[in-house]
């Protein structure tokens, strides 16, 4: 079961020059991301993004090296298991990503330009996130039963999600932004202001991009204090928490069109959530019974075994179509 590292567990606490060097890495991914393989308003190709996606999977995962090296294999287990956790919470922001770009009618050539500035948007609003949630939790110990409770009550939404998910016609977060922002409605050229009638308005990508920042904020309530019931660690919670988010646009071109062959993937992840959840309220203490700690590497392996599962599962047996049950 996950475990919430407690007190009298040493967080691992990183040297300035390797936050510098990470945020130096993060900045020269990005800009190389922007300006030389994503210069152009191009669709990109499944292949292509598969590639991409498998280069940012392994960037990921080797960066649990340098985690190693600089913590030794306590830090490095929590890592892997924090970005294992957090790269499957971020199939839901592509779930919710594509719904509101096709509602939005965004083009295929325009939607990499708009999931870079909230992949990068997702990157401050993370940060600020764990910094703050480790802070308290360092401070005041008995918000980890909130983070406890928070997390549990999400997995019981996911098991009685009905597969509805985010509905932008019935938002009241876009009809607010629609009434409260001027937005030029004309065809979108991959601009997100634009003149007209001698003033800036903001254009419809704009608006998306807006919409997407803000619906990952919501995303950001689940996965913050997932990744800080693994570690308390803010330099392990930050790295494997960008980590994960960096590939989410090559992840978003890869599953977009595919999302519903994993249907259980979604069910995987409320198990780990609801486990990360219950190991919080277990690690502080529960009357009567005290506080119970589990090894470390159980964490990685329950991720692992749950969410491998889930996937396994997915493949064995796909979901049925409509045109299968009206037979």
């Amino acid at each position: 079961m996950p475990v919430l590292l407690s007190a009298t567990r040493p967080a691992f606490e990183a040297p300035w020059w390797a936050w510098a060097g990470f945020g130096a890495g993060v900045v020269a991914l990005l800009l190389l991301d922007l300006t030389v393989l994503h210069r152009r308003h191009t669709v990109v190709p499944l292949r292509r993004a598969a590639a991409e996606s498998a280069v940012w999977v392994a960037l990921g995962l080797s960066f649990s090296l340098v985690v190693l090296r600089l913590g030794g294999s306590a830090a490095a287990g929590e890592y892997l298991s924090s970005y294992l956790l957090e790269k499957s919470l971020s199939v839901d922001n592509v779930v919710v990503w594509a719904v509101i770009l096709s509602w939005f009618g965004v083009e295929r050539r325009y939607q990499h330009r708009v999931l870079f500035w909230g992949v990068f948007g997702a990157i401050v609003l993370r940060g600020a996130f764990v910094v703050a949630g480790a802070a308290l939790l360092g401070r005041f110990q008995w918000i980890g039963y909130l983070f406890g409770a928070v997390l549990l009550y999400t997995a019981l939404q996911m098991f009685r999600n009905d597969g509805g998910g985010f509905d932008p016609s019935t938002s009241r977060l876009v009809r607010w932004l629609s009434g409260a922002v001027p937005v030029d409605d004309g065809p979108v050229d991959g601009r997100f202001v634009r003149k007209v009638d001698g003033r800036r308005v903001a254009s419809v990508l704009l608006l998306v991009l807006v919409v997407v920042e803000l619906t990952d904020v919501l995303f950001a309530v689940d996965s913050v204090p997932a990744v800080l019931a693994v570690t308390r660690s803010p330099f392990v919670a930050l790295t494997s928490n960008v980590m994960a988010v960096l590939g989410l646009r090559a992840l978003y071109f890869v599953l977009a069109d595919v999302r519903d062959r994993f249907h259980y993937l979604e069910e995987g992840i409320a198990v780990v959530l609801a486990l990360v959840g219950l190991s919080v309220v277990l690690e502080l203490g529960v009357p009567g019974l005290g506080a119970v700690e589990v090894p470390r590497w159980a964490t990685l392996v329950t991720i692992v075994v749950v969410l491998g599962t889930a996937g396994a599962l997915s493949w064995l047996r796909p979901p049925e179509r409509p045109e299968d049950a009206a037979s």
